[in-house]
């Protein structure tokens, strides 16, 4: 396994930007278990605050439902980890922001809170335009520890946005 570096990061992250400022679009994040991590890539780029609007870190069940909307029998039905949830987070980002696309994330990160069906490494990714029914969903399944789980997952959020921003 070979994770990415913070320069690795940081290349993505210019790739994210040169495409938002292409397309005139702006950026919001919606995080849980990288807990602003995406958020804080993007912002170290001096002069982010042209295409990039807000983050929101909804680590717990009630942040997602206040901050994101995201309805209680989601979370109650399909958990915190899963389409639904990542797709109600990306689309709550969008109508609570003033971007144009929006990537949410939410994961098990672990060592614990894995099960036979979600183990620790399982994330799923969401992403969303504004006037664009459709939302991007991925389920990734990334190796190591914590900080390894959560620095992957960070890469396929940027990696994803740079893809959604050069389609439009």
């Amino acid at each position: 396994m070979i994770l990415p570096s913070d320069r690795d990061l940081q290349a993505l992250a210019r790739t994210v930007e040169q495409a938002a400022l292409a397309t005139g679009g702006s950026l919001a994040t919606a995080e849980s278990c990288t807990g602003g991590w995406v958020a804080k890539v993007l912002t170290d780029l001096p002069g982010s605050s042209r295409w990039f609007d807000r983050g929101f870190v909804t680590y717990s069940n009630a942040a997602k439902q206040a901050q994101l909307e995201v309805p209680s029998v989601l979370l109650e039905r399909d958990g915190a980890v899963s389409r639904e949830t990542v797709r109600a987070m990306a689309v709550g980002a969008l109508a609570r922001s003033d971007a144009r696309m929006a990537v949410a994330i939410s994961g098990i990160a672990g060592p614990g809170g894995g099960t036979a069906e979600k183990p620790v490494g399982t994330v799923w990714l969401a992403w969303a335009r504004r006037g664009v029914e459709e939302v991007d969903t991925a389920c990734r399944h990334f190796p190591g520890d914590r900080d390894a789980v959560r620095r992957q997952a960070v890469a396929a959020a940027l990696e994803g946005l740079a893809e959604a921003l050069s389609r439009r």
